[in-house]
């Protein structure tokens, strides 16, 4: 189909507005050339307008960033996948005894090294940030034991980052700008605050009193050292040439070849399956790229979140399209499922799926198999049932994140066996339900999913 930019501008507003979403830039190759759209505001504070070339914090989107590095390395045969990161880093320990040898730069790519997410550290301004962090999470824990499940992990992708350095000799924000940046001539793209300065560049935007987002009390609180995994900041346009690099094979549009197409075509290849297919909308996983599989049309991309700014990107090969959707605050996730959901029916003829809601007639599940408690570091999700027989979880942080937020009590609406919706989203999801999925790892421990997060079965009810 032909994209008329007159109509997905008044689209594009329109949700905007419905959805609550202060500021959002669109960009979309279609038709064998780039489209790009913008509507709203950068700051409600200050009222400066969104325009095509601002510049948004795209959160884990940079993860595709750091995947590309490793994958261009892995092509210079410079790096193998299956070298355990312990050959590459002895510093990296992890707390699980033979752990160092499991966890591969292949698992780290693919989210199936085990290692928990969440381990904040700032390393300080230095060039040597990474190095310290990664002396740092020395004994970090385990979610579960490296290759039994995916388990996001943003951890994993700093020490990536960090293999960058030690291969390259180059820190990793000056590898991105030198291997990346430059080749593809992403005149829009950084990782450090101080660069953004000389760029429109968005403010995020948190619930306040009334329905409209506030203006978040800092514009971002990542340490340098979260770069890898969280810290690049770009416009819609240049994330979209990034994406365009892997659809064409890895050349760009002057034919120069920044990642070769044997190691472009293994980042899209399924690695893993993703038993949580909703929280961030992904069937399966590759070598970096969430991967989709819309009723038999493949696609690949991955989601991105900062304080109050969220990045949407999602690639139909077989229709040679890419949208990339940037927003700061607000609605911004019903947003993007309403737009993508028009765009890529229209562009693609892709049929996403619905919302992720129970049914209005939720089926009977038997909950006993499921009771008990499950664990993953920093977390403890206990399943229960409730006198009346309803469904329950609660949901704790312990240890190191125990005053991360008070304890979740919520009730669970089954839509089958192994797959329930909590109410009350909670402090990191902007759905109106949360997923809460039931799944084992290898071996068949139980296990349960929140966040996409991997916490095993430690004791029955």
């Amino acid at each position: 189909m032909t994209f008329s930019p007159a109509y997905w501008q008044s689209r594009l507003d329109a949700l905007r507005a419905a959805h609550h979403v202060p500021g959002a830039t669109l960009a979309v190759f279609a038709d064998g050339r780039i489209h790009e759209l913008a509507s709203g505001l950068l700051h409600r504070g200050t009222g400066v307008e969104a325009t095509t070339d601002s510049v948004f914090q795209l959160g884990s989107l940079a993860k595709i960033y750091t995947a590309t590095l490793v994958m261009q390395l892995v092509d210079a045969g410079r790096l193998d996948l299956d070298t355990p990161v312990a050959d590459i880093l002895p510093e990296f320990t992890p707390a699980a005894p033979g752990a160092d040898k499991e966890i591969t730069v292949r698992r780290l790519l693919s989210h199936t090294a085990g290692l928990t997410c969440d381990f904040t550290y700032d390393s300080g301004r230095g060039d040597d940030c990474l190095a310290v962090y990664v002396r740092a999470a020395r004994n970090v824990a385990l979610d579960c034991p490296p290759g039994t499940a995916v388990s996001y992990s943003s951890v994993g992708y700093n020490v990536l980052g960090r293999i960058v350095e030690v291969v390259t000799g180059r820190t990793w924000d000056q590898a991105l700008k030198e291997r990346i940046v430059a080749p593809l001539g992403l005149t829009h793209t950084m990782t450090l605050p101080e660069e953004a300065l000389a760029f429109r560049t968005a403010m995020g935007h948190l619930p306040g009193e009334g329905p409209e987002p506030e203006p978040a009390p800092a514009w971002d609180m990542m340490p340098r050292s979260a770069g890898p995994y969280g810290r690049v900041l770009a416009s819609a346009a240049d994330v979209l040439r990034l994406a365009k690099m892997h659809l064409d094979g890895g050349a760009t549009a002057d034919g120069t070849q920044v990642l070769g197409a044997r190691a472009v075509a293994a980042m899209q290849r399924w690695e893993v399956d993703v038993p949580d297919r909703w929280t961030v909308s992904a069937d399966g996983w590759g070598l970096g790229w969430s991967l989709y599989d819309w009723n038999g049309v493949p696609g690949y991309g991955h989601d991105g979140a900062s304080t109050g700014q969220y990045a949407y990107l999602r690639v139909i090969p077989g229709a040679d399209v890419v949208v990339v959707l940037l927003t700061n605050g607000g609605g911004a996730r019903r947003l993007y499922a309403d737009l993508f959901r028009e765009l890529l029916a229209d562009l693609a003829e892709v049929r996403m799926p619905p919302p992720f809601a129970p049914p209005a007639h939720p089926p009977t599940v038997d909950m006993t198999p499921l009771l008990g408690t499950y664990r993953r570091e920093g977390v403890v999700i206990t399943v229960a049932v409730a006198p009346d027989g309803t469904p329950q979880l609660r949901y704790e942080f312990v240890d190191g994140m125990r005053d991360f937020s008070p304890p979740l009590e919520l009730d669970l609406v089954p839509l089958s066996a192994t797959v329930f919706a909590a109410a009350g989203a909670g402090p990191s999801f902007s759905e109106d339900w949360m997923p809460v999925v039931f799944a084992a790892l290898v071996d068949g421990t139980p296990c349960c999913y929140i966040g996409m997060r991997c916490a095993p079965r430690t004791a029955t009810a």
